[in-house]
């Protein structure tokens, strides 16, 4: 046929490119990861994570002032503290540095700022497990959800937006969204760590929050494995049932398969968490001269969108969106 015979191309330009392209960055879809460090006065540098530091109230503040000017408006809190106990019961108090930076960024911001907060105990025991221990040393699901309970109610005082449960512990989704209607926070939002897997990528996020876990880092008994991909669906399924608004698949990028596969059956916002060793790993390469900085970073980003995450929890987010 005649059109056969004169082949022709479009000119492929930068501009064409941005046109026809798939999958799109926006800093509103990013989520900011902070560690808020109690009883100090200025940002602390993490030495695993270069670039990230632990926060102050006060620096955490201007930090996220800096986040909404880059159109990035969404964070999740860390709290990061020296006195630990068996039970964290510590972090439950409405005078906890958690608590605080929440009150002060919402007073300060009001709705501008999209306020997480992880609930986890790993960052507040004295043995670095996600949950409460029993007498065998092996943690103990129903005793956690009580005090998952305890540690929601609190932060929901404190005027969090969204708590994000991520110790994997059975039924935390429910029994959290029990207790928060219960005292009528019914829109503070769960974001619940469905697929969680046990992964080496969390190395440096232990030295950010202080955790040093008693039996040397094992918690394969309550996060995933990460030889299984069913299980991320059934998990997704559960946490939905009992009351999740969004999902989350960690890490992201050795798990875009099973961001994949949770795309088409998950009905509700799902998020990726590029983790602290994910972060590390791009920025020693980088720092060494092996890969493009910049480039790498928004290769890894797109990755994870393309797999199928609304939103992405990443260190990057604010050195992203200022490109963006």
């Amino acid at each position: 046929m005649e059109y056969f015979r004169r082949p022709r191309r479009l000119r492929s330009t930068s501009s064409v490119r941005d046109l026809v392209a798939e999958t799109h960055l926006r800093p509103e879809h990013f989520i900011l990861p902070m560690f808020i460090r109690e009883g100090i006065d200025e940002p602390t540098p993490i030495a695993s994570m270069p670039g990230v530091v632990q926060h102050s109230v006060e620096s955490a503040k201007e930090e996220v002032r800096g986040l909404l000017d880059l159109g990035v408006n969404s964070v999740l809190l860390f709290g990061v503290t020296d006195h630990k106990d068996d039970d964290g019961s510590y972090a439950c108090r409405s005078d906890f540095v958690l608590q605080r930076s929440i009150s002060e960024l919402k007073a300060t911001f009001g709705d501008q700022v999209f306020v997480m907060s992880d609930l986890c105990l790993d960052e507040y025991t004295t043995h670095g497990h996600c949950g409460v221990l029993d007498a065998k040393g092996t943690v103990a699901n129903d005793p956690t959800l009580v005090r998952y309970q305890e540690l929601a109610e609190s932060l929901a005082r404190a005027g969090v937006d969204m708590v994000a449960p991520s110790g994997m512990m059975d039924h935390q989704v429910g029994a959290i969204r029990t207790r928060l209607d219960d005292i009528g926070a019914t829109d503070c939002g769960i974001l619940a760590y469905s697929a969680k897997y046990a992964s080496a990528l969390y190395g440096p996020f232990r030295e950010a929050v202080d955790v040093e876990i008693a039996d040397g880092g094992d918690r394969r008994a309550y996060q995933q494995d990460y030889r299984n991909q069913r299980e991320a669906l059934l998990e997704v399924e559960l946490d939905i049932a009992e009351g999740a608004d969004m999902v989350m698949v960690k890490p992201a990028s050795y798990y875009l398969d099973v961001l994949a596969r949770v795309r088409p059956v998950c009905p509700i916002p799902l998020l990726a968490y590029q983790v602290s060793g994910e972060y590390s790993m791009i920025v020693a390469a980088s720092n060494a001269g092996f890969i493009d900085r910049d480039q790498t970073i928004v290769e890894s980003l797109t990755a994870i969108v393309r797999a199928g995450a609304d939103g992405v929890l990443t260190y990057f987010a604010k050195e992203v969106a200022a490109w963006l």
